[in-house]
């Protein structure tokens, strides 16, 4: 509260009272000294006191303002997104955008078929759309088209199969004109349409050419910075906003050259990405653009999951994230810069850099969500680190290893407590604390964190866990080592080992719950 006091004569004001109650009781404090005749000033009824409320509803704002400004001076008290941008700009630091998820088909066609099917980029496939979610759209995304001679595939009972088309979720967005060029230095055009996919740059260029940029019929360079390009430099860069809108920026003339006056500005993009797209296993059914394929009767599916989709770089990410690049000057060196830079990389989840030898690095990479490195993730990913690692280091990606859990816990359910309720939320500790997120390379899982949660969880009266143990997708059992890591009351991983929640139907909430006899 704002409080007034006499020091050598002079009123000191208190300046901690910043919002509405403080403000309108440090102004009625003053009231019987400044003006004594004023009686009634508490009563809702005068005026004065409205006009009092009202300037403490002006002070409460303004000093919200005040805070926000300054909480958005720095970087670790931000909120806004585009504040963000903004200081993570001065570092040459960007913030992702959504990643695509990735999965590889297996084509079907009639056992009669002997045509020669092409695969061109923007032939589209689809999961099917559901009541409480549209469907997710994957694309072929090469410019070399994918040719199969059907005459050379073998018949299994009755059909041919083909497996291995790599697609993308995303939709190809061609030759959209995005204006004219006025002559005119730093010149800018924003894309139509929000969420293009751009993954970060290697050797000068986007991976995956994610966007093509014509000015007339010349392609020119997407650049992360201008302040290298020479001033006839057919160079641009694209500055994404809060709102994930695109905006491509040229040149003045003395850092990257200017569009010749008239020339048509034609853009072909991606957009999409994000953590919906990875879709589960058979999930991709629907041959939506691919005319060809239609007319021939084919069907086509994913045998494995979707893996790699991500939303796009969060603020919590970004500043913990940017110091590490930073510091590492986009230069991967040590084992340490390798990981930063391969996080800073959308898509990826989790990494473990080890050196193999005085010049290899093995990269062991887990996607966004979990699961597997697709191969447009590796070849992405390989691009990416291109133009930041020694000329002389080889960079081999790898799988993590997944380590299954299996935990039961038998419990006792107070008599005033659904036990079916009760028994899911059991279950949903272990998804939360295997949850992908929630893990990492060379964790130690305690049984005493399980026990806690679970205790934690209102209507249940006792727990015992009467399984904890480990199974890596190597080995069949290991009952002397499930003994031990019971009696032990942790699980132990090793440098390369992610723990995960078992498949199996009774472990797939979490954990699997038995009810005690009686509860």
């Amino acid at each position: 509260m704002t409080e007034s006091k006499p020091s050598n004569g002079r009123r000191i004001i208190d300046y901690m009272a910043r919002d509405y109650d403080s403000l309108l009781q440090a102004m009625r404090a003053q009231i019987p000294e400044l003006l004594p005749e004023w009686q009634d000033y508490e009563s809702e009824a005068d005026f004065g006191n409205v006009l009092l409320q009202l300037f403490a509803h002006m002070g409460d704002i303004l000093s919200y303002y005040q805070d926000r400004v300054a909480g958005e001076s720095f970087l670790s008290t931000a909120r806004s997104r585009s504040s963000v941008i903004d200081h993570l700009s001065l570092i040459g630091y960007k913030l992702g955008t959504a990643a695509p998820a990735a999965a590889s088909l297996t084509l079907t066609v009639p056992e009669i078929c002997d045509d020669i099917i092409t695969i061109q980029q923007g032939n589209a496939f689809a999961t099917k759309s559901q009541a409480d979610k549209p469907s997710v759209r994957f694309e072929y995304t090469r410019e070399v088209d994918l040719t199969i001679d059907c005459s050379k595939l073998n018949p299994v009972n009755g059909h041919k199969h083909y497996a291995g088309i790599p697609v993308e979720e995303g939709r190809l967005v061609q030759a959209e004109i995005l204006g004219e060029s006025d002559g005119q230095p730093n010149q800018r055009f924003q894309l139509p349409q929000p969420g293009l996919i751009l993954r970060s740059l290697g050797q000068g260029q986007t991976i995956n050419r994610d966007i093509t940029l014509l000015v007339g019929e010349e392609a020119w360079s997407l650049q992360e910075s201008l302040a290298f390009s020479r001033e006839q430099q057919p160079d641009y860069i694209i500055d994404i906003d809060a709102e994930d809108r695109a905006t491509i920026i040229f040149g003045d003339g003395a850092f990257g050259a200017i569009p010749p006056k008239g020339s048509v500005i034609t853009a072909t993009y991606r957009l999409g990405g994000g953590r919906h797209g990875n879709v589960g296993a058979k999930a991709i059914q629907t041959i939506v653009d691919a005319s060809q394929l239609t007319l021939l009767g084919a069907t086509a599916t994913n045998p494995q999951p979707a893996t790699g989709g991500a939303d796009r770089e969060t603020i919590a990410h970004a500043v913990r994230q940017a110091p590490a690049v930073f510091r590492s000057l986009k230069r991967a060196v040590t084992a340490a810069d390798f990981e930063a830079l391969a996080l800073n990389f959308n898509g990826v989840g989790k990494v473990r850099a080890t050196a193999a030898g005085w010049n290899t690095i093995n990269l062991f990479v887990a996607p966004q969500g979990g699961g597997y490195v697709s191969d447009i993730l590796k070849a992405n990913l390989l691009a990416y680190f291109e133009d930041k690692r020694p000329i002389t280091t080889l960079i081999e990606i790898e799988d993590v290893d997944y380590v299954k859990i299996f935990i039961t816990a038998k419990i006792g359910v107070n008599s005033y407590y659904d036990a079916d309720v009760v028994t899911e939320q059991v279950q949903a500790v272990g998804g939360h604390l295997l949850a992908f997120e929630n893990v990492d390379f060379a964790q130690t899982l305690y049984l005493s964190k399980f026990y806690e949660a679970i205790e934690a969880i209102d209507g249940v009266d006792y727990v015992t866990i009467t399984e904890f143990r480990s199974q890596r997708e190597t080995e069949d059992t290991a009952a002397s080592r499930s003994k031990r890591e019971l009696e032990d009351g942790k699980i132990e991983l090793g440098d390369h080992e992610i723990p995960t929640k078992s498949p199996e139907a009774d472990y797939a909430a979490g954990l699997k719950v038995t009810l005690e006899a009686g509860a």
